[in-house]
């Protein structure tokens, strides 16, 4: 009979409820109906959908990284969210689009059609996937993912599926100018219950990554005075890093080393090759965005696992990595991509295709952008690792709720959205200021020997 009743009683559902009461039915409904009934009313109890009323952007550097975060405030009294816009090499230009393009076009809009308004703020501005506008975007998509986690009375996390995991595993990160400061630095972090480090060392007379090395150019007599880097040093010094890496840190503990795109196409081919024979967690970054193409060759010649992605702003750049499975881990930089929105499609894209999620999380990285990525990691049931940057006193002050370290394990609030709170006050204390290069937070240049521009 179930399967009949919209055709035999076309009259809606009060003529339903008279029939099924003279049939004797309706009391064996009664209590399943008055149940669902409840619910119903309960979740429309005539509370309006909240609505944008003002978008405003905080600007904080208590740890010195240039922060910056979209607070959405909605029409409903003492109802708000949080979301991570930071993008510190250009910081300034965040603000203003925000401000002066997402606002009003976001207006009074409702808080609650998140996938909707990510859509129009992206297709908005006609020409897309650049850092400034998906940084801005992506404080405007975190703090909506937080009002309705306030809203509902549930962390993020619960909101999009539940924890496949109690905690989020997270490595660290050993440097140190010579071997053997690394190798100590790496016991340290395991002796405190990391299971996964990281290693860099520095490179002599040169700008290494991850370590820096007291200049001697007068070595190598570069005919410029800019900072110096060869790629072929860096290949030489990395490779017996590992070596002795494994050999001191023994067999049990997890490696892993950032490439950071320095070196050319065909010498990280090589390179990945070599560090095979070490078994490591997984090797980063060993090409850039413009050489996507080589990635075969890696996969074609070695089984080392292989993490990218943290400089990526479109899909034209993961789709194809994930798609003919050319990667082991996808590293996007959460804000970088849009936010929480399409991290969440990656990391779902990723786990059709056995590819693991470890992302971006650097110390420029605001503490709401962390808390967004350990949600993502315990509803991931493809999630591989989090990169981890210790947040200072200063930082916990003004982001309170950070996520907690134990053990190796980050653990994050069980209060409703992302469980954080900021002291605008505070923050305002630390504004940002120009870097020590005067370059307000652009890298500069790297130079080879001969005087050439090199990616950093």
């Amino acid at each position: 009979m179930p399967f009949d009743m919209p055709a035999k009683f076309p009259l809606g559902r009060r003529n339903l409820l008279k029939t099924l009461a003279s049939a004797g039915i309706l009391g064996m409904l009664s209590p399943i109906t008055e149940k669902a009934e409840a619910q119903v009313a309960s979740a429309t109890r005539g509370v309006p959908v909240p609505k944008i009323k003002d978008i405003s952007v905080i600007e904080t550097a208590p740890q010195g990284s240039r922060l910056t975060v979209v607070k959405i405030t909605t029409d409903q009294p003492g109802l708000y969210g949080y979301g991570c816009a930071t993008f510190t090499q250009r910081a300034d230009l965040v603000k203003p689009a925000v401000e002066r393009y997402l606002k009003p076009l976001l207006m009074n809009k409702p808080t609650n059609r998140i996938e909707d308004i990510w859509w129009t703020c992206y297709d908005s501005s006609y020409w897309r996937n650049g850092p400034v506008l998906n940084n801005a975007i992506s404080g405007v998509d975190q703090a909506l993912w937080d009002i309705k986690g306030r809203l509902a009375g549930m962390s993020v996390y619960d909101l999009v599926g539940g924890k496949c995991r109690e905690a989020v595993d997270t490595y660290a990160h050993a440097d140190g100018q010579e071997y053997e400061q690394v190798i100590a630095a790496a016991k340290q972090y395991i002796a405190q219950g990391w299971r996964h480090v990281r290693v860099q060392v520095g490179l002599p007379g040169m700008a290494g990554y991850g370590a820096q090395h007291g200049a001697a150019q007068e070595t190598f007599k570069p005919l410029t005075n800019a900072p110096l880097f060869e790629p072929t040093y860096q290949f030489r010094r990395a490779i017996k890093l590992l070596e002795i890496a494994r050999t001191e840190l023994g067999e049990e503990v997890e490696l892993l080393h950032d490439m950071h795109e320095r070196l050319t196409p065909n010498l990280a081919v090589e390179f990945c090759k070599q560090a095979e024979k070490f078994r490591m967690y997984f090797l980063e970054d060993p090409l850039s965005p413009e050489d996507l193409g080589y990635f075969k060759q890696i996969r074609q010649n070695c089984a080392t696992p292989i993490a990218m992605g943290e400089l990526f702003n479109s899909p034209h750049e993961w789709s194809p990595l994930i798609d003919e499975q050319l990667i082991d881990y996808i590293r996007c930089h959460l804000s970088q991509v849009g936010g929480f929105t399409p991290a969440r499609k990656i990391s779902l894209l990723a786990e059709n295709y056995g590819v693991r999620t470890a992302w971006h999380g650097p110390g420029d990285v605001s503490p709401i952008g962390h808390t967004a990525h350990c949600h993502l990691d315990l509803v991931s049931h493809n999630f591989g690792i989090q990169e981890y940057t210790p947040f200072n006193d200063r930082t916990q002050e003004v982001f309170q709720g950070c996520p907690q370290m134990k053990d190796g394990y980050l653990w994050v609030s069980e209060k409703p959205g992302w469980g954080m709170e900021i002291d605008e006050k505070l923050a305002a204390k630390f504004p940002f200021t120009n870097p020590v290069n005067g370059l307000n937070g652009g890298w500069g240049e790297l130079r080879t020997l001969d005087g050439t521009v090199i990616k950093q």
